[in-house]
Formats: structure tokens, C-alpha cells, sequence
């Protein structure tokens, strides 16, 4: 069977990071590599084409699917001049800066007649598929919350992320995965209201903080949380925090970490409510937040879910050749930037936005 001839547009960070993927995955062949900075091509793998400009590679008759790794920014024109040229494409997230952008690509990728998904790698994610498999499985009973964290330490952004022009910004960068990765848990639940909280703590132009809360129709509220300036001294070697937690009547779950450490914990009986008699803690006169009685709480080791990026290139073969559906539809896609639109008006008024 042939490969599929791929030709990456952009050789920035995620341009290297498919560069070095995608070289090593049978069924594939890295052609060659544009950027604009021709500086970026300086360390392309030898054996592939370093392209003077993006156009030299939208009509190479070997490439047969462009890979957009260019700022946010550049999107939309890269996703038309490659449908233009008949090729088909994968785009790195976020897709589009908007809505209207999207819808602008979907009419022209299927008036060409291409193949047209994203790069969503981060429904791969083990914590986050660790935490799926959990939820799916059903074993907390009724969830009625679902909270996801990540915390960064530096604070700052890098290159173009700290531009508003380019798409910078912790939304378009992480929070596009975050959100998406909610959505995906539940695909078939519907957002009521979402309220959010977007903020500029130490960048000048774009956000690097947010709070977004969504109720969804089947009663769950979920809470999506990001900063890059929670400081901590417990970094290690670790540049970031990452946290789960789904609630249910019938026990919790936890994540630590992108690489899953965590439980799920229930309790063998409920307190009693016994009128009149109350305990004394070191927090006052509770029972609820007491220390539990020895062998009120017990745990349960997490699934264990085989998860890995290369899965997104794996799928993405066979749905090529039309033998399983694309994990990623652009459909999804459109969800979630209309959800980060909403997200945007909640900040800017201060008041809770109604969706779906």
C-alpha cells in the first residue's frame, strides 16, 4: 500500500513535533517543509524538501495532504490555498480564529472535494481518556461535577502566543483542548449556560488566565480552570500541574498529572444525621468535613487506558482510506469555537451566556 505523502506548512514548534512523529510512522512519508522564516528550515531531516515558499509545496504533485502548522492567524488562508491546489488537510487547533472563518473553510474544502480534519492530539491524552473511561464506565453513579485543571509556573507565553493579532492567548492555545476535551466526554449532552472569567494578569494583550463553567442538560456542571502564573515551589521536574475531579453520588475520581495518578474513592456508609449530638474537630463543631471513622473510606485503582499521540496518525491512516470515520469531525471543531466565542462574550459582560 502506498504512503501518504505529507507536506508540513510551518517548522515551529508543532511543525518540529510532527517532523519528528511522523518520520518514524510506517504508511507515511514526510515530502517536504515550508515556512516563511526560511531560518526554520535550517534543521529539516535530510532526505526531505525544504520548500522556498508556501505555494512551491501547495503544488507539489507528490505531496498529498498538507499539514498546517502556522500561527492561528494564518489559518484560514492556508486551509483555502490548500483545498484550491486539491490537496487534501489537516489543520493544527484551533482550526480557525471563529465561527464565521470555519464555515468560510467547510464550503470551500467540499466545493474541492478534499479530505479536511484537525489535529485535536489531546483527546489522546491518558489523563484525560483515563478520566473518559471512568466517566463512561458509570461507576460514580449520577456525576453532577466535572473539573479539569492545568497550571503553568512561568507565566510569560513565548514567540507569537503574546500576540492578539496572531491568535495568541491561553484560550486558542490550551483552553481550545480543555473544552474539547469536556464535549468529547459527553458528546451527547447539550450546554445550557456557560459562565466565564478571562483575564490579562501579567501579559499585556491576551489572556492568560481562565474560569469557564458550563451546565450541561444532564445536570452536571463543568469546570475548566487555567492559569500560567499559580506559582508553587513543589515544581521538581515538572513545568506544569495538571488535576481532575468527577463527582458522583456513588463515589469520586482523581487525576494528578498528565501521566494518571490517582483513585477512585468511596465511602462504605453515609454519616447519620442524628439530631442534637454533634462532633467537635480541630475545624469546629462537623461531621461532614471530620476526620472519617477508620474504614469509611475506601479506593479503587483507575482503568487503565493504552493512549498515545501517535494514536491520532494510526486513525488518521485508515481513515484516509476510508476503512474507519476520522477521529477528529470538523464539526467537533465548530462546537468548541463557538463555545470559546461564548466563553469571550460571558468575560466581556459578566454575565452568564446561554448556549445549544
Amino acid at each position: 500500500m502506498d504512503d501518504i505523502r505529507i507536506g508540513i506548512v510551518g517548522h515551529g514548534f508543532m511543525g518540529h513535533e510532527h517532523e519528528k512523529m511522523l518520520t518514524k510512522m510506517d504508511g507515511i512519508r514526510v515530502v517536504g517543509i515550508s515556512d516563511i522564516d526560511q531560518k526554520q528550515l535550517e534543521d529539516v531531516q535530510e532526505g526531505i524538501k525544504r520548500y522556498a515558499s508556501n505555494d512551491e509545496l501547495m503544488h507539489d504533485p507528490e505531496v498529498d495532504v498538507v499539514l498546517i502548522a502556522a500561527n492561528n492567524n494564518q489559518h484560514y488562508d492556508l486551509v483555502v490555498q490548500a483545498a484550491k491546489a486539491g490537496k487534501d488537510i489537516i489543520c493544527e487547533k484551533p482550526v480557525a480564529m471563529t465561527t464565521e472563518e470555519l464555515d468560510g473553510m467547510l464550503a470551500v474544502t467540499k466545493e474541492c472535494g478534499v479530505k479536511f480534519t484537525v489535529h485535536h492530539q489531546r483527546r489522546l491524552d491518558p489523563d484525560f481518556r483515563t478520566m473518559k473511561a471512568v466517566f463512561d464506565q458509570g461507576s460514580l453513579g449520577k456525576v453532577y461535577s466535572i473539573k479539569s485543571g492545568l497550571y503553568g509556573f512561568n507565566g510569560n507565553m513565548h514567540d507569537w502566543h503574546v500576540y492578539k493579532k496572531e491568535g495568541g492567548g491561553m484560550l486558542y492555545d490550551w483552553g481550545v483542548h480543555l473544552l474539547d476535551q469536556i464535549l468529547w466526554m459527553m458528546p451527547g449532552a447539550k450546554i445550557k449556560s456557560v459562565y466565564a472569567d478571562l483575564r490579562n494578569v501579567i501579559n499585556f494583550e491576551v489572556d492568560d488566565y481562565f474560569k469557564i463553567l458550563m451546565r450541561f442538560d444532564n445536570d452536571i456542571m463543568a469546570e475548566v480552570e487555567l492559569g500560567t502564573y499559580y506559582l508553587t515551589d513543589k515544581m521538581h521536574d515538572k513545568w506544569f500541574e495538571r488535576h481532575w475531579m468527577i463527582g458522583g453520588n456513588q463515589g469520586s475520581a482523581y487525576v494528578d498529572g498528565f501521566e494518571p495518578e490517582g483513585k477512585i474513592v468511596r465511602t462504605t456508609h453515609l454519616l447519620q444525621n442524628v439530631s442534637g449530638q454533634r462532633t467537635m474537630t480541630a475545624a469546629g463543631p462537623t461531621r461532614s468535613f471530620g476526620p472519617p471513622a477508620e474504614g469509611t473510606i475506601v479506593t479503587e485503582p483507575l482503568p487503565t487506558v493504552p493512549t498515545c499521540h501517535e494514536d491520532y496518525f494510526e486513525n488518521y491512516k485508515k481513515a484516509y482510506r476510508g476503512e474507519e470515520e476520522f477521529l477528529v469531525k470538523v464539526e467537533e471543531t465548530r462546537r468548541v469555537l463557538a463555545l470559546m466565542e461564548a466563553v469571550r462574550e460571558s468575560a466581556r459582560t459578566g454575565q452568564s451566556v446561554a448556549f445549544e
